[in-house]
């Protein structure tokens, strides 16, 4: 795979995290570890995506 493939997949899963944090925010009773969970697997793929732009702009 490459470097830009796995960088579209990646930001593909980062707005699928945001999505889902937006959804889980707008229920009534809202699962906070659940958000918390979220939006560590999200900013795990923001620092992810940011490292392989870094890497790729070295190349």
């Amino acid at each position: 795979m490459s470097i830009a493939t796995h960088l579209i997949e990646l930001e593909s899963r980062h707005r699928v995290l945001d999505r889902s944090i937006d959804e889980e925010m707008s229920r009534p009773f809202v699962d906070t570890l659940r958000v918390s969970a979220l939006k560590k697997q999200k900013l795990h793929l923001k620092e992810e995506i940011e490292r392989l732009r870094t890497q790729n702009q070295l190349h």
